[in-house]
């Protein structure tokens, strides 16, 4: 028998806070077909409060709150079965996430989840294997968030390892990685994969579906180690102001384009990878299908309505 449910993802991250809204088709507890309705993209960054100042400051929380409160409308307006919102890294270190989660809870009456880098990075590789799995591919998964970036070798199907590092966009524009943490990041990619060969990179994140535009390439498609080169010492020579004007960059994505990259190169240097493909898979999408495959995971948008 056919269901068709939809699901609704919110993902608070350090640079940006979204909402996706999927319709699901399944039959006998198969996923058939994941149709995305809509995705809102709001850029509160909160990674410049609680990676920085150690704490939301008030502004960011009220529009945090708004958004809250806007994207529960949405969802009842598309007649959403279940939901979760989870926060990563800038609200994982903020001192005051339990009081703004409080906040945010008693004024949108949305359940708030702060989950574990390990978690988060879990769910995006299970995501990616679910839908673009090849069995003779050695893998090493990367999503490059403003906070942290989840590492994820893949082999045989299955995740043999999984890290997350406090090493992400924001955190580089405010000089907030140290050379011991880049160490630890450098070893970790080295130590994991040096006994696997012509391991294919993939890359998730904002930033990184942004280099996947700019190489004309398709989903999924191979994007050279040499593009992504090229790439960024174009983007690097340039200013803030001119990727803007010369590029047409949003301005909440000029900035953090450039350490983005520059974290994507580095990891494919360490892996000694020639290429990475990027799915467009993040982690709105893995928690719409863990909405769908785990009864317990995420709550009933209907008792809200009470």
């Amino acid at each position: 028998m056919i269901k068709i449910q939809k699901f609704a993802a919110v993902d608070i991250g350090s640079n940006a806070v979204r909402l996706l809204i999927s319709s699901v088709v399944s039959q006998n507890n198969e996923i058939v077909e994941v149709k995305k309705i809509s995705l809102v993209r709001v850029p509160i960054r909160l990674g410049a409060d609680g990676l920085l100042k150690n704490k939301i400051k008030k502004d960011n929380i009220n529009r945090l709150k708004d958004a809250m409160i806007a994207f529960k409308l949405l969802m009842k307006i598309h007649g959403v079965l279940k939901y979760k919102v989870c926060a990563t890294s800038a609200m994982r270190e903020a001192s005051n996430r339990e009081e703004v989660i409080k906040k945010l809870c008693s004024k949108s009456k949305l359940q708030i989840d702060v989950i574990s880098g390990k978690e988060e990075a879990s769910i995006i590789a299970d995501t990616f294997l679910s839908n673009h799995f090849n069995f003779d591919n050695t893998y090493l998964f990367i999503d490059v968030g403003g906070g942290s970036t989840e590492l994820s070798v893949i082999f045989k199907g299955n995740i043999i390892s999984s890290k997350s590092f406090k090493i992400g966009t924001v955190r580089f524009l405010n000089n907030l990685v140290d050379d011991n943490t880049w160490s630890d990041y450098k070893k970790w990619i080295k130590t994991n994969t040096k006994q696997y060969s012509d391991i294919v990179v993939i890359g998730s994140g904002g930033n990184i579906n942004k280099i996947l535009k700019e190489s004309k390439k398709g989903v999924s498609q191979s994007i050279p180690y040499s593009f992504i080169q090229k790439f960024y010492n174009k983007i690097s020579k340039l200013t803030y102001e001119e990727r803007i004007t010369k590029l047409g960059f949003n301005p909440d994505r000029s900035d953090v384009i450039v350490p983005a990259t520059r974290i994507l190169l580095k990891s494919m240097q360490y892996a000694k990878s020639k290429s990475v493909i990027v799915p467009r898979v993040g982690l709105a999408d893995g928690i719409i299908r863990k909405l769908n495959n785990i009864d317990s995971f995420g709550y009933d948008f209907n008792d809200l309505q009470a």
